[in-house]
């Protein structure tokens, strides 16, 4: 036999996925969707102890929810079921913790149901959704629920903890609405600013917001965990934080933010979604030049819906905005081989 036949006999074939690709052999998507949910347990901790059963209800709702209707879509479908993999809990815990404590029951299952249906499964399953599916859940909710999701649905009249007071960030924006308007001097910061302005508050997770943000030191263990485990990839926090932190410290210096740059870093959404949303290995780049660039939209998004949206959180919008850039980013992006022009 010819020694070249012979040879091309041996060599194995070229295996063709969809994302997630992973790049050790050891690594699956099953373990990256479990490390995803260890690296999520501080923050889960984290929340029930600052909301008790709030948080243990949505959560748990939003994840039983997911998989329910990954499970009975692809049946409907003919498909095998893939909720073995964890990726629909992983979006359900996802989509649960960005919710508030006290929004009703049905908001966390139509979203869950929008998550697995609209933003996953009707785009062929797990590695071909464009969009971060827990996103577009929650978008969904937010546009269809607006009293059950705004500013004042985060607070309980005479509730006995954090649920009683206003999130930081809409302390912070009603602060700069009043500002723009005349209505108060930069000097004359309230009482209520200046809590919302208070470091370990906002570290340690004694705030209220939703349910998986207050926290950010709960936020920073489980997201270098996440890095440290490559189930999620640094450059993609990296950006986030560099472009939020140089966007929100211009902000400030030029008083269209009351909050200084690191005060927007550990409040509301940002490390969650800088460690959590926006490293979803689906909906976003390839390539490590692309992912840090995916980063920096994200992170100058946020800030930007911030200040000059009537939302006093951007993250949401600022993930499924670049998710939608993310097939040129990995054009833009892609290495060029040794020699070429």
């Amino acid at each position: 036999m010819d020694p070249g036949v012979e040879h091309q006999e041996d060599r194995k074939p070229l295996g063709v996925a969809p994302s997630p690709h992973v790049g050790q052999p050891w690594q699956t998507t099953r373990g990256m969707m479990i490390d995803v949910l260890v690296g999520m347990v501080p923050v889960m901790i984290m929340a029930v102890i600052v909301f008790h059963w709030y948080a243990v209800v949505q959560v748990g709702l939003c994840a039983i929810a997911c998989v329910v209707t990954e499970a009975v879509l692809q049946k409907i479908m003919g498909k095998p079921s893939s909720v073995g993999d964890y990726s629909a809990a992983v979006t359900g815990a996802i989509l649960g913790l960005s919710l508030p404590a006290a929004a009703p029951w049905y908001v966390g299952v139509i979203a869950s149901v929008v998550a697995i249906g609209l933003g996953k499964v009707a785009f062929g399953g797990l590695g071909f959704n464009l969009f971060n599916p827990a996103m577009v859940g929650r978008a969904f909710v937010m546009l269809s629920f607006a009293s059950h999701l705004g500013a004042s649905a985060y607070v309980v009249t005479n509730a006995p903890s954090v649920l009683s007071q206003a999130t930081p960030l809409t302390i912070a924006k009603q602060f700069a609405a009043d500002w723009a308007a005349g209505r108060v001097v930069p000097g004359a910061l309230p009482h209520e600013l200046r809590q919302a302005e208070q470091f370990w508050p906002l570290f340690i997770g004694q705030v209220n917001g939703s349910l998986g943000e207050t926290s950010a030191l709960a936020l920073l263990i489980g997201g270098l965990y996440l890095c440290l485990r490559r189930a999620a990839s640094w450059q993609i926090p990296a950006g986030v934080l560099l472009a939020g932190f140089i966007c929100a410290a211009l902000a400030h210096g030029t008083h269209l933010s009351p909050f200084t740059a690191l005060n927007h870093l550990i409040s509301g959404s940002f490390l969650f979604g800088a460690f959590f949303i926006a490293t979803d290995p689906v909906t976003s780049p390839l390539m490590a030049k692309g992912k840090f660039i995916f980063g920096l939209g994200i992170g100058l998004l946020t800030v930007f819906i911030r200040l000059f949206s009537g939302y006093p959180e951007g993250i949401m919008f600022a993930v499924l905005l670049m998710n939608g850039l993310v097939p040129l980013l990995n054009r833009w992006t892609i290495p060029r081989p040794l020699g070429a022009k």
